[in-house]
């Protein structure tokens, strides 16, 4: 791999400890990987950032990194923390996870990392542009931003965001590439979903429907998917959430909604997502009753200020029955905060949950069955936190968690 002088000058120890071990993990990759060369990046995103994944190991790395001088070069971002910063008391966060959560924050901020503890980046100031080269870690956040977007990265490690971010480069291999965008199959969707309705919820279950058949394919090709006439961004970013964890899917295309598709015709071979299909991801993702819920929860990914706004809209002069989540990053809740929609929600009983989610706040043992409209959130409840499910639609959701009597 061809390093420019600036860039040997990094990997030579010549601007600090903590750049040279960056420049490391990077030209490391890059020869895993084949790069002819590196590329200065836009943005980066950073995952790694719960204490409860972390540990005391990823702290200390954290800290050295830190304490060796590490300082972003370019706009970084902070993935959703284990707890809310501010409020982490009435969400029944324990101190002593507390005070080494803290430590993290405090870690990454020494580095000049912008602590939005964040998985919508694009919602909370770091938004790219269409062909902007990026470092992103957080399945969710990496599709949207190379599907939805039309910009360029690979699914990063929070060790190589963080080394991005310290360096402003990365290997350019992968999605960076032209030839690696292309599409490889063909994806005919033809469920509608239960009784025609669409929404986050639909587009949860057609993420896993589609990830399950990429998964099933001996190579992990670009879908090209055809079959839906339109999605919103709230839609957008639950499909990215589910086909990515489903699926492991990075990068897809659709015609007439996401930026790429046009230059591609549809390839030859070709899958079809059924209805039965669709009812089956759906059935998969509802195994608890309405008597089993004790959990509910909105915002993964962390929800929009339209998502709250109608959060606010159902709760008004209502009472809530069961502990009920609302995820979301500080900037937004900065603007419902004036916006009102705080004060009806938390008249309620609700929450709100910032810096955080159900996925990464140390929860395990707590709850028995959780309420939600995200087929990402179905997954890591079972496989972190052992939780029963139920995937409703984004109304729905709120209507579980009020009380009977209303």
């Amino acid at each position: 791999m061809k390093l420019s002088l600036e860039e040997r000058s990094m990997l030579a120890g010549e601007q600090g400890k903590a750049t040279q071990k960056a420049m490391q993990i990077l030209a490391a990759l890059g020869t895993i990987y084949g790069a002819a060369r590196m590329i200065p990046v836009a943005s980066v995103q950073i995952a790694g950032v719960s204490y409860d994944n972390l540990g005391e190991a990823g702290l200390d790395w954290l800290s050295e990194m830190a304490d060796g001088g590490g300082k972003s070069r370019v706009l970084a971002t902070l993935n959703p923390a284990g707890m809310d910063i501010e409020n982490w008391q009435a969400l029944g966060i324990p101190a002593d996870f507390a005070a080494q959560q803290i430590r993290v924050i405090e870690a990454f901020a020494r580095m000049g990392v912008t602590t939005t503890c964040t998985c919508t980046p694009y919602l909370s100031g770091n938004l790219p542009h269409f062909g902007e080269h990026l470092a992103w870690a957080e399945s969710s956040a990496v599709c949207f931003a190379n599907s939805v977007i039309g910009a360029r990265t690979n699914r990063e490690g929070g060790p190589s965001a963080l080394a991005a971010a310290l360096t402003g480069r990365t290997p350019a291999y992968g999605l960076h590439l032209d030839e690696n965008r292309r599409p490889g199959v063909t994806v005919e969707v033809q469920g509608r979903g239960d009784r025609g309705v669409r929404g986050t919820w639909f587009f949860g279950a057609l993420g896993k429907a589609i990830g399950i058949k990429l998964e099933a394919l001996e190579t992990k090709p670009v879908p090209y998917i055809r079959g839906i006439e339109a999605a919103s961004l709230e839609e957008l970013k639950a499909f990215c959430a589910s086909i990515a964890t489903y699926g492991g899917a990075a990068l897809f295309h659709i015609p007439g909604i996401t930026p790429e598709a046009a230059q591609y015709a549809p390839p030859a071979e070709t899958i079809l997502v059924t209805q039965a299909d669709l009812d089956a991801a759906l059935a998969s993702m509802n195994d608890a009753s309405p008597e089993e819920v004790d959990f509910v929860s909105l915002g993964c990914p962390h929800l929009s200020i339209a998502e709250i706004a109608r959060i606010a809209e159902l709760l008004a002069g209502k009472t809530i029955a069961k502990e009920f989540w609302i995820t979301t990053s500080r900037p937004v809740k900065h603007i419902a905060d004036r916006m009102g929609y705080t004060a009806i929600i938390e008249a309620s009983g609700a929450k709100f949950a910032v810096d955080t989610c159900c996925v990464v706040a140390p929860i395990r043992g707590r709850f028995h069955a959780l309420a939600t409209d995200s087929g990402k959130a179905c997954y890591y409840a079972y496989a972190k936190n052992k939780l029963k499910t139920r995937l409703l639609p984004f109304d729905d959701v709120v209507r579980e968690a009020v009380s009977s009597e209303q």
